[in-house]
């Protein structure tokens, strides 16, 4: 005797040993002994031997069609067995029994399972759906076939084209362009970017970058909604000063300027301006749902989006032949270069200037200045601000601004709006400047001022305020006015960039509450506005962390554009530390496993093995050792880098 059984899904023969009514002893086809249950049997018989039954089975049951034995079948539930005599018209033998069996086993779609060895035909309206089911697969199949060879071929399939964006930054697995592109880069070698972009559906790796970032920043866009800003409150007082800004020519976000008057037998005053957008932009207004959302304006080489539409920024903006609304903080200094007192206000400013660092740093700089400045306009103001900084910096006890560092400027020959310019195909010019000029210490030092001493009155007042403190090595957000160690600072709340920093015109709305006497916006701790405040310096923390990530990835891709575009296949280098280097007139740091293990500032020269703009990776081999540098400064971990100077559009 032999059974056909089932067993773990599967359909299985063997020959019984032994029958116990409920269990049974039986040796496979294969010699191999076990033990079943008897309600796993589906059938018992004496021929053909067990290794034959299923093969004759199968080779039957592959001309029985799966539509004409729904057609034959009654509507309610039946034994296979049974409905096998019925359809073969007689007595089914073992082989026509088992073939019947696998015939409505393999066809779920027809016949949906009711225990072992019993079926019931699916209903005429499920089965419409799912043979409906069944041939959107097979046609998603044919379109992924299709789509695969054309990817291959290096021909975009139309399919993709409104798909781009998420398939190359947020796949969806489920679709069929996804699965596609996966086997094409399973079989090409390639990534998603790298094949897409040989299909022409990456018109640059600048665009591809871009893309990734306003995908998840801007998903909207980075137009503006309608919102108007208000005109500032009238009957302010007309400061009696000559205020200049000092500014990268590209700056158009101008939130500082400066005055300087002489006191009689007692020093000088001067004045710290800072544009006062909070006049204009009520709390909780559009506008400041605006800048909410953005929290700080991006910076990247050739390009800028703002925290504040244009309109906004040309109404407060520190423009030079305009009187603007400004929050003033004036310094009474000796002829010592004592701060001797402090008044801060809200009034109107005139702007006589805006001096531009390429005008002003040929015939302002320390060699100048050691050798007798000549006849400039505004020569003596910044003379005497200049020996003011250099006052504060030695009482902060704090080095100048990032000494042996250098700052640069990428020119981007082109105009990356254009949607008919490839920023692949712009040139690109780097122009590096060392850090530390005269021009940098005066403005980091008064913003430092600035910042101090207001954070220092918003904490005297009790009124709350978002700081930047730095203990024990760790920069962070707080809303509590610690000591900033890296600046030398009691506390540290920024406030001198409102026009763009989120972070700077809350402070500015607290100060101006604060000086007004009236109630701020934000209140104390389990007060009005405390949960808001927290929110959002826990935002802007986030966010401007992300946009200054981005701003390092777009100066990296437009230095290895650089080294395209000179026909670098070699560059110099200094040692930072380990395998870390700096290459040289490049803000571009890069590990090169191969460099031999040498002291920091040792100079290399490196050959450039590959560059790729779409991952942003460069290769680079060691090749000989150079001469030596000297000491170089560590890679800041703080904010030394970015608060002690105002860049040109800098993220700080």
């Amino acid at each position: 005797m032999h059974v056909l059984f089932e067993e773990d899904g599967a359909f299985k023969t063997a020959t019984v040993l032994t029958d116990n009514d409920a269990s049974l002893q039986v040796e496979t086809a294969s010699g191999k002994r076990a033990k079943i249950k008897s309600a796993n049997v589906l059938l018992r018989y004496q021929e053909p031997a067990p290794g034959l039954l299923l093969e004759n089975a199968g080779s039957l049951a592959g001309g029985i069609e799966a539509e004409f034995l729904w057609e034959c079948a009654n509507d309610g539930e039946f034994a296979f067995s049974d409905f096998a005599d019925e359809y073969f018209g007689h007595k089914a033998s073992p082989v026509e029994a088992a073939a019947l069996l696998l015939a409505l086993h393999s066809a779920p779609v027809y016949f949906h399972r009711k225990g072992k060895g019993r079926f019931r035909k699916a209903p005429a309206d499920i089965l419409k759906a799912a043979l409906a089911g069944l041939e959107k697969k097979r046609q998603q199949a044919l379109a992924i076939e299709r789509m695969l060879g054309e990817l291959k071929a290096f021909t975009l399939p139309p399919e993709f084209v409104p798909l781009l964006d998420q398939l190359l930054y947020k796949p969806d697995r489920n679709r069929g362009e996804t699965k596609a592109l996966e086997a094409a880069c399973g079989e090409t070698g390639l990534s998603a970017a790298h094949l897409l972009e040989k299909c022409g559906a990456i018109r640059s790796a600048h665009d591809y970058h871009f893309r990734r970032f306003l995908l998840e920043y801007f998903p909207r866009g980075t137009g503006f909604p309608p919102a108007e800003a208000l005109a500032p409150p009238a009957g302010l007082p007309r400061a009696d000063v000559r205020a200049f800004s000092i500014d990268d020519a590209a700056t158009t976000e101008i939130d500082d300027a400066f005055s300087l008057q002489a006191l009689p037998g007692v020093g000088w005053r001067v004045g710290i301006h800072i544009a006062a957008p909070c006049l204009g932009i009520a709390h909780g207004s559009p506008l400041d749902a605006i800048a909410r959302e953005r929290l700080s304006t991006v910076y990247m080489p050739g390009n800028k989006i703002t925290m504040l539409p244009d309109t906004a920024v040309e109404r407060f903006t520190l423009a030079a032949g305009r009187d603007c609304p400004a929050v003033s903080l004036y310094l009474t200094v000796t002829p010592e270069f004592e701060i001797a007192g402090h008044e801060s206000r809200t009034e109107i400013v005139p702007i006589i200037a805006n001096l531009r660092h390429h005008d002003i740093e040929p015939v302002f700089n320390e060699t100048t200045i050691a050798g007798g400045l000549g006849d400039f306009p505004f020569r003596d103001e910044l003379k005497t601000l200049w020996q003011l900084a250099n006052a504060c910096e030695g009482r902060r006890g704090k080095p100048s601004a990032m000494q042996g560092n250098n700052d640069y400027n990428f020119v981007i020959g082109g105009d990356l709006g254009d949607p008919e310019v490839s920023p692949d195909a712009c040139r690109v010019d780097i122009a590096e400047r060392k850090r530390g000029s005269p021009l940098d210490k005066l403005v980091a030092e008064l913003m430092i001022v600035a910042n101090s001493t207001w954070g220092g009155l918003l904490a005297e007042k009790g009124v709350p305020a978002i700081y930047r403190a730095q203990t024990g090595g760790k920069v962070r957000m707080t809303t509590s006015p610690q000591p900033h160690e890296g600046l030398g600072v009691k506390q540290y709340a920024w406030s001198s960039s409102p026009l763009r920093r989120y972070v700077d015109l809350v402070n500015q709305w607290q100060l101006i509450a604060c000086l007004g006497g009236d109630v701020p916006h934000f209140g104390a701790k389990g007060g009005r506005g405390a949960d808001a405040l927290f929110a959002a310096m826990r935002d802007f923390d986030v966010t401007y962390t992300a946009y200054a990530e981005f701003q390092r990835g777009m100066e990296r891709y437009w230095c290895l554009r650089w080294l395209q575009q000179e026909g670098m296949s070699s560059i110099g280098a200094t040692v930072r530390r380990e395998d870390l280097l700096k290459l040289d007139h490049l803000p571009l740091f890069q590990r090169v496993p191969s460099v031999p293990e040498l002291k920091p500032g040792q100079r290399v020269r490196l050959t450039i093995e590959s560059i790729d703009t779409l991952t942003l990776e460069l290769s680079c081999r060691y090749a000989e050792t150079l001469a030596l540098a000297g000491a170089v400064p560590e890679i800041a971990g703080g904010d030394e880098l970015s608060e002690l100077a105002e860049l040109p559009e800098p993220l700080d």
